[in-house]
């Protein structure tokens, strides 16, 4: 189960002809036990760097540990998704949000969701159109 899954999170980065995978470290420890980390980056010069530590429970994976940040070309932050429990008030605690300033809560995280939103950002246009093609 968790080769099966960090297979899906490499083939996810891997697919990605648009960016440019500047690291990529996978580990398995075990056959129930999983690392993940990483760093991409885009056309426009921003990046995201991430970093998962999952185990498989049955036929489900548990993120241990997870974060996917998100920044622009000139350092600042657009947004990182994370499970550090610092924000124990917020609904869906430890998950959450950063946006900017501001801390939001949130689902937990998947690779794939992130690099969708991360594409809303940097183009817009060309994604929107993309949905409608065959």
């Amino acid at each position: 189960m968790m080769h099966q899954y960090l297979s899906r999170l490499q083939a996810t980065t891997d697919s990605r002809g648009d960016v440019e995978v500047e690291k990529l470290d996978i580990e398995q420890p075990s056959a129930f036990d999983g690392r993940l980390a990483g760093k991409l980056s885009f056309f426009d010069g921003s990046f995201l760097e991430f970093r998962e530590e999952a185990a498989a429970l049955g036929r489900k994976i548990r993120k241990i540990a997870y974060s996917y940040h998100y920044q622009r070309a000139d350092g600042s932050l657009v947004f990182r998704y994370d499970n550090a429990p610092h924000y124990p008030e917020l609904p869906g605690f430890p998950c959450h949000k950063h946006v900017g300033e501001q801390v939001l809560p949130a689902d937990p995280a998947d690779l794939r969701e992130v690099l969708r939103e991360i594409d809303d950002l940097v183009r817009p246009g060309v994604m929107a159109i993309a949905e409608y093609l065959p």
